[in-house]
């Protein structure tokens, strides 16, 4: 092999929490791994969750945790900033092209920041999903791995600038970096891929994009982190402001043949965790949960019981019909069927929260149409590919973590047969 080829045993397409499982649990048996990941950290959405539910505990430890797993085991081999673009099958292996994007920092960064201080130019921050700004040398996150700044080269002024380069003492930045084409040979492949929130712009009238005041529960897992673009402070968008009352708009583009027909089977749960978050900051703040029907499996329903006890957040049972800014006031307006007594209701809040569903990310990975269902879900072919995590239907984040171990053992199962 040429330095532009390699080989393992399993290549895994995607470094989420779902990737990340695959990886540890497989290199652990023995097994060489080729991890890929189109982002430049890994961790995917879990990283920018701000706390799983019902324990409301935050999930950098459990990623802190699996990552060191993964960084210390010498048959992992991790790219960053990585995209599968061709696969073929040749003798039972796997040909697999990679196009590796530059990062335009090296291994020799320390992350001292020099180079941030002296950057002039800035570039929305796709981690908070656009709420803040960023230099454009910037590290995605808090503790991201791998541990190096990257630098978005949409926005900087390149080596017409270099204020970058030359405030670096470490010479580990070079703004003539390169693509790279690699080649890689595996016996089994893992489709981790993920999911991406529904654009919620495609719901023109629940007034995402018109009014700023309108966000999706993504967005608010971020305003909550205490690395979010308010340091956790859950404020009003237009104007900084707190927040004295806001509403939940669940199934927002969910179950609804115009969009996404099926059920994302977590947003309940999800809108049920962030009226905690509301909570915890504002004692007295009225919270409006508009749902179709509340699906909270197992012992997750003594979650939901929990959040019914209070008496200042309350259920209304129909779908929101439209969402408006009020002349006289700062607030939204919600209009909104009650299907119990068959009338419309008005509703008045500082912040309105659409419970967005899970789009697969599948649109863009080489893989036989054939293994796509109609929502657009990855299907196992039995045949060397398996696929775990949200790739494959909704789900959170437990049963995630325990299909890509199942996965790993059909994938090992190949690997030895070969």
């Amino acid at each position: 092999m040429s330095e532009n080829s390699i080989t393992g045993d399993l290549l895994i397409v995607g470094a989420g929490i779902a990737g990340i499982t695959a990886a540890v649990e497989a290199a652990e048996t023995g097994i060489s791994v080729i991890i890929v990941e189109k982002n430049a950290y890994i961790g995917g959405k879990v990283a920018q969750f701000n706390k799983y539910f019902p324990k409301l505990c935050p999930p950098a430890c459990g990623l802190e945790i699996n990552i060191r797993r993964l960084r210390n085991n010498p048959l992992v081999k991790l790219f960053t900033l990585a995209e599968v673009t061709q696969v073929s099958k040749e003798n039972e292996k796997y040909k697999v092209s990679l196009n590796i994007k530059p990062r335009y920092v090296n291994n020799r960064c320390t992350m001292c920041g020099d180079c941030v201080k002296v950057c002039p130019q800035v570039r929305k921050n796709d981690f908070n999903y656009n709420m803040d700004e960023t230099s454009s040398i910037y590290v995605p996150f808090d503790n991201a791995y791998p541990e190096r700044y990257i630098i978005d080269k949409d926005t900087c002024l390149g080596e017409s600038c270099n204020e970058c380069t030359d405030a670096c003492k470490y010479s580990a930045i070079d703004l003539s970096e390169q693509e790279k084409v690699i080649s890689i040979e595996a016996g089994s492949v893992i489709w981790a891929t993920g999911w991406e929130p529904y654009d919620a712009n495609k719901l023109d009238l629940l007034g995402y994009g018109k009014y700023p005041d309108v966000i999706t529960n993504v967005m608010m897992e971020r305003l909550s982190s205490v690395n979010g673009p308010t340091r956790g402070q859950i404020l009003r968008p237009s104007d900084g402001e707190k927040v004295n009352s806001v509403a939940f708009v669940q199934c927002a583009g969910s179950r609804d043949e115009n969009h996404l027909a099926y059920c994302s089977s977590v947003c309940c749960m999800a809108s049920l965790k962030q009226t905690q978050y509301i909570r915890e900051q504002y004692p007295d703040a009225e919270i409006h949960i508009h749902y179709i029907d509340v699906r909270a499996e197992g012992l997750l329903e003594d979650f939901y019981r929990g959040v019914q006890k209070d008496e200042k957040i309350h259920f209304h049972r129909g779908k929101v019909a439209k969402v408006v800014k009020e002349d006289s006031t700062r607030k939204l307006a919600i209009a909104a069927e009650d299907s119990l007594t068959g009338k419309m209701i008005h509703t008045s809040v500082d912040l309105v929260v659409l419970a967005t569903g899970m789009k697969p990310s599948t649109e863009k990975i080489p893989v036989d149409k054939l293994l796509i269902d109609d929502d657009g879900f990855l299907k196992p072919d039995g045949n060397g590919h398996a696929s775990c995590g949200v790739v494959t239907k909704p789900k959170d984040v437990a049963s995630t973590v325990r299909e890509a171990t199942g996965s790993v053992l059909n994938a090992i199962q190949k690997i030895r047969r070969n």
